[in-house]
């Protein structure tokens, strides 16, 4: 008789492939990174765009030219810059010759550093017909004096020239109260010395931290960007600097660009008075 038949055995499924795994997590990671990129993007738009146009340009024209031109913001007739020694050489017939009405040359740092190039650009910017000031830029844990007398020996300012500007935008300050105290010093300082009422320049969120209703007799200078418009009221500002990466001709790379509210002729009358001579003293008799 045949041997009866054994049990049929069940087949042992296959092992499942892990391709569909692999995919789904390869799939999570790049929407992840796509998340996160888009995030860093949208926090350093300003720094990554300005590294784009220099790598762009050095692989297309072997670096900046200095003849990349940003057109001027409109609704605005009178368009100004500040410089400093970041700038390097500056060819400024070729800046004037580009609506460029006004500059600020940064002068001094702190109680002890000038600028390598502010006696240059002011000398230069002059000649060539920009309407100038000059800037300090203010470290909140030395003396507002200390700061005053530095820029008052380095700074010619004369009738005609735009007031003093005095930066106040660096944060590394234990106590808001005697940051203020020194920054009140330094502008009472600088408007006795040079006949004229400095302009306080600061950045919209520091000032609205740190310096709003402290400082309101003076000029404010404002810094804003990636907005259609400054977030105060127009009667609290005077000059807007609308970006930080800014391109002039003349000017090999970026440069701060900034408006004037009002025309020509009311920023002219913010100029350092021709000093009043004393009156004449009666003859003795």
């Amino acid at each position: 008789m045949p041997p009866p038949p054994r049990a049929s055995r069940k087949a042992k499924p296959a092992p499942r492939t892990p391709r569909r795994q692999w995919q789904r997590v390869l799939l999570a990671g790049l929407l992840l990174g796509l998340v996160l990129g888009a995030a860093y993007y949208l926090r350093h738009r300003v720094q990554i765009n300005r590294y784009a146009r220099r790598t762009w340009a050095t692989f297309t024209q072997g670096g900046l030219t200095g003849r990349e031109k940003t057109p001027l913001l409109t609704g605005y007739t009178v368009h100004g810059i500040d410089v400093s020694a970041y700038q390097g050489r500056i060819d400024w017939p070729e800046v004037a010759r580009h609506n460029v009405r006004f500059a600020f040359i940064k002068a001094s740092e702190g109680a002890t550093l000038r600028d390598a190039r502010f006696a240059r650009n002011w000398r230069e910017a002059r000649k060539a017909g920009v309407l100038c000031g000059a800037y300090h830029y203010f470290h909140p844990k030395r003396s507002g004096k200390a700061q005053a007398d530095l820029f008052a020996r380095t700074v010619p300012l004369k009738p005609g020239d735009l007031p003093p500007v005095l930066d106040v935008e660096a944060s590394n300050f234990h106590d808001v109260a005697v940051m203020r105290r020194e920054v009140a010093r330094w502008l009472r300082l600088v408007e006795a010395h040079y006949g004229v009422r400095p302009i306080l320049y600061s950045n919209h969120s520091f000032y609205q931290r740190h310096l709003a209703g402290h400082f309101d007799d003076y000029p404010l200078w404002l810094a804003h960007y990636e907005v259609a418009r400054p977030a105060m009221a127009p009667t609290k500002w005077i000059i807007w600097q609308h970006s930080d990466e800014a391109y002039v001709p003349g000017i090999r790379g970026v440069v701060d660009f900034n408006v004037f509210q009002g025309n020509f002729k009311a920023l002219q009358a913010l100029r350092v008075p021709a000093a009043v001579a004393p009156p004449a003293k009666a003859a003795r008799r």
